[in-house]
């Protein structure tokens, strides 16, 4: 398996000075996002996974979750 280097931007909504914010990135159709304290760390998903799940986080359908 070779490696890819995968350019991360920052989110737009991320305004904190000290660099603490979300990352994204997009790879033959996948969406990548970490979290800039943690980058070990990423979720993959599908564009349109993406959008439901943050449809979802706007409609405060995972408020409480744990």
């Amino acid at each position: 398996m070779s490696r890819v280097e995968i350019r991360w931007r920052k989110s737009s909504f991320s305004a904190d000075p000290e660099g603490h914010c979300i990352e994204l990135a997009s790879h033959e159709g996948d969406v990548f996002v970490r979290e800039s304290d943690d980058p070990g760390v990423v979720i993959k998903a599908t564009p349109m996974k993406l959008r439901a799940f943050i449809a979802s986080v706007k409609a405060g359908n995972l408020d409480g979750i744990a």
